[in-house]
């Protein structure tokens, strides 16, 4: 299981978040605390809080869609 702390900046990030974790042939959750949303629907996505850092945990590999979240962890790590 991998884990990525991430921040969505504006909805068309999460939208190009959703369509990359929808290409994905396994897992994808977005968590913050204890809330946990597939990250494959892009109402749970919008429905959390985009202005906090959340975490992404996924339980394969898919190179497209780890390259937008090192870029996400970039952001939250600038906003920490």
């Amino acid at each position: 299981m991998k884990e990525y702390s991430i921040r969505i900046p504006d909805v068309e990030t999460a939208k190009e978040f959703c369509r990359l974790a929808g290409e994905c042939s396994f897992d994808v959750d977005l968590v913050y605390n204890r809330v946990v949303i597939d990250a494959k629907s892009i109402l749970g996505v919008l429905s959390m809080d985009l202005r906090k850092t959340l975490k992404v945990r996924m339980s394969g590999d898919n190179e497209r869609f780890e390259a937008l979240l090192e870029k996400l962890h970039g952001l939250a790590e600038a906003a920490a």
